[in-house]
């Protein structure tokens, strides 16, 4: 089972992908050295309450958000990420990508 730290470290690394952010312009925006982002992404090290504030302004969250962990399995944010794709297709787009997933299932059947 995932510690608190480990938990919100997977979370801000989520947040940060998603924005597009590296860990270099995310430790910049937040004035904080590289090694220290990554130790708290890895969930070796738990940060205060104002780096907390800081970490919801540079990823355009709330602290709440910052806490959500109900997409803590890597599969549930892999499907939310496959989902905001698709919200961008067109029907054309999106039968086609149907047509593909349905000869992958096939194939591994």
């Amino acid at each position: 089972m995932q510690t608190l730290k480990e938990k919100l470290g997977s979370r801000i690394k989520y947040l940060r992908k998603n924005a597009g952010l590296s860990q270099e312009k995310l430790a910049e925006i937040m004035e904080m050295d590289i090694p220290n982002l990554s130790n708290i992404e890895r969930g070796k090290r738990f940060m205060t309450a104002e780096t907390l504030e800081k970490f919801a302004v540079a990823l355009n969250t709330t602290e709440r958000e910052l806490f959500d962990f109900s997409l803590e399995s890597p599969h549930n944010y892999l499907r939310v990420d496959i989902e905001k794709i698709l919200d961008t297709l067109n029907n054309k787009d999106l039968e086609f990508i149907l047509k593909v997933l349905k000869g992958y299932k096939e194939i591994k059947e």
